[in-house]
């Protein structure tokens, strides 16, 4: 698949995805979320991928859905949005649909916020593990400002990383707010001057890359994200025991103990697409999680 609408590429381990359309500051397309959808397939199947960074180009990072279709956009989305796709009888959002493989990613996603990111813009990052921001960057959930509703499971993963109250706030008023905002809200972890986002986001995917085992960091990916919905600090104990089982007594436990007592770099043996245990905790086989 030859991408048009973002660029996808690997270097030193980290994969960077770039959405590209500076001229409509990365508006969302039904074209830029399958290639999204396929730039994490090709990260999950590459096993020197440790990590994965998405950013924007140009000076904003997306501006949300591309609304050139005028007041029917969100009525008639079709090809523009990426809806359309009903599964058991109900619809499915186009942003949902990244949102979702991006949970389902097996490798560790940093976003990249280099400037504005409103209505998907900033939902798609909801699953993303890190948010880093620039100076520049600009939040808005502004929904309701446009007579729709949140998308791409918003309404599961904000309440989960800023609590209800921020949630509903930002949701609510559905104003755009700085990112020094976010930052005391708590949906980005740092916030940089913009020359320095991109390196502060691959020092980071460095630092995973180069320091531990691909299969850990998937599995403790798995645990992180699945334990939001744990009923119970007991559901994630088991859960936590049986990775615990199958990896300690692992090639990749071997050699990241061996290399501890050595002190000398680990070179952890074991690959994602082969070695995942059977242990991690299980999401739905369909995408949509029915």
């Amino acid at each position: 698949m030859a991408f048009t609408e973002i660029e996808y590429g690997v270097t030193d381990r980290i994969a960077t995805v770039t959405l590209k359309r500076p001229e409509r500051l990365n508006a969302f397309t039904f074209t830029m979320r399958g290639e999204l959808i396929e730039a994490f397939d090709r990260a999950d199947a590459d096993d020197d991928v440790r990590a994965v960074v998405v950013t924007g180009a140009g000076r904003a990072f997306c501006a949300g859905a591309d609304l050139s279709g005028g007041g029917g956009t969100f009525g008639h989305p079709g090809e523009r949005l990426g809806e359309g796709e009903t599964v058991d009888g109900a619809p499915r959002d186009g942003g949902g649909t990244v949102a979702l493989r991006i949970a389902r990613s097996l490798k560790p996603v940093i976003g990249a916020i280099n400037g504005p990111a409103v209505g998907v813009g900033v939902t798609m990052t909801l699953p993303m593990d890190v948010r880093l921001a620039s100076e520049t960057a600009r939040f808005g959930f502004v929904f309701a400002r446009r007579g729709i509703v949140t998308e791409a499971a918003s309404s599961w993963f904000l309440p989960r990383i800023v609590g209800i109250a921020q949630a509903m706030e930002w949701a609510a008023t559905g104003r755009v707010f700085p990112a020094s905002e976010a930052l005391e809200g708590r949906l980005v972890s740092r916030v940089y001057p913009q020359e320095e986002l991109l390196p502060a986001a691959y020092a980071l995917a460095r630092e995973i890359a180069d320091n531990t085992s691909a299969v850990s960091v998937a599995a403790v990916r798995r645990l992180m994200w699945s334990g939001l919905s744990a009923s119970s600090p007991w559901e994630a104990h088991a859960a936590d025991s049986r990775l615990m089982a199958e990896l300690g007594g692992a090639a990749d436990a071997a050699e990241g103990v061996t290399a501890f007592l050595d002190k000398r770099q680990a070179d952890f043996p074991m690959k994602v697409t082969r070695d995942l245990p059977p242990g991690l905790p299980s999401w739905p086989d369909n995408p949509y999680g029915v």
